[in-house]
């Protein structure tokens, strides 16, 4: 065996030794504990008890988020945890878990991808597709999430508002208008109970009023729920009557939505020239190629 040989060799041994006590120290540490209180605590609970794919990969995806937690990524972390906030604590994840969840997604896709290639030949160009896609799929499941939820909280807020401006003139106060609301909420999935229940929550454990209504609106920063909580803030700072204000509130949340969608309605029959205007040249293709066809056979062209 020649020197150079033997100096591959060595070299090839220390880097199979290196990967093998990389693993080895990834693999000694343990995950990160499931969250168990607190609406993160909830959230994964109540999700882990409906089972599914994400029971599954939920220990993998804590071990790997205590890897990442090493990471200097501190903007990274606060843009993506104010994302879940807005998503409702979605899957109770934390911003280390949302990003492994990234990898976790991405390296099935690819693994999945690198299958169908082998079975049917589907080129490196569709597989790196699967890989990109596997690796913005939380992202789109949280967006999705995050736009859900705004639009109920929209739709609800107005109607929700009237009851409380209602219970409040006949004698309660304005945390004991919110629970009596949240108590006939008849859907308890709704974006908007689940909101307001955070408000009280957040009034009982001694947050004043108006921490809790800005909190409420960092959650759901939509320009309805800034309007609200806008209005009862300034309601309390200058001493005006809370129940007043709020029934104004509602008015003008209802005539906000009846404009948006008279603007939405007018919208709608603009684009929908471009698709009628497709389906005629589609319509006169059909009619008159034909025609077309026999005098050009006809002329010999």
């Amino acid at each position: 065996m020649t020197a150079t040989n033997a100096i591959g060799l060595l070299a090839i041994g220390l880097v199979v030794f290196g990967l093998g006590l990389l693993v080895f120290e990834f693999g000694k540490s343990p995950a990160d504990l499931a969250p168990e209180v607190g609406v993160r605590g909830l959230k994964r609970k109540a999700v882990m008890e409906e089972g599914g794919l994400f029971v599954q990969i939920e220990p993998m995806m804590r071990w790997l988020a205590r890897r990442l937690q090493s990471l200097p990524i501190a903007d990274l972390r606060a843009r993506i945890n104010d994302q879940l906030r807005q998503a409702g604590e979605y899957l109770g994840l934390s911003a280390d878990e949302y990003l492994a969840l990234c990898v976790l997604a991405s390296i099935g896709m690819l693994l999945s991808g690198l299958l169908l290639d082998a079975m049917a030949n589907i080129g490196g160009i569709f597989v790196f597709m699967l890989f990109a896609f596997g690796t913005i799929l939380p992202h789109m499941q949280v967006s999705g999430e995050i736009e859900r939820r705004f639009r109920q909280v929209n739709r609800g807020l107005p109607h929700a508002i009237d009851l409380v401006a209602l219970t409040m003139s006949a004698g309660l106060d304005f945390p004991g208008a919110l629970r009596q609301v949240t108590e006939k909420t008849a859907d308890k999935s709704d974006a908007l109970y689940e909101e307001l229940t955070r408000i009280l929550q957040e009034l009982e454990l001694g947050r004043t009023r108006k921490q809790a209504l800005l909190s409420f609106g960092e959650r759901c920063p939509t320009e309805a729920v800034k309007d609200f909580v806008s209005s009862v803030v300034q309601a309390e700072e200058k001493g005006n009557p809370l129940a007043e204000v709020l029934q104004i509130q509602a008015t003008m949340l209802r005539m906000r939505r009846s404009v948006a969608a008279e603007e939405s309605a007018a919208r709608a029959g603009v684009m929908m020239m471009g698709p009628l205007m497709l389906i005629f040249a589609t319509i006169m293709l059909i009619i008159l190629g034909p025609f077309v066809v026999q005098i050009a056979s006809g002329n010999g062209i």
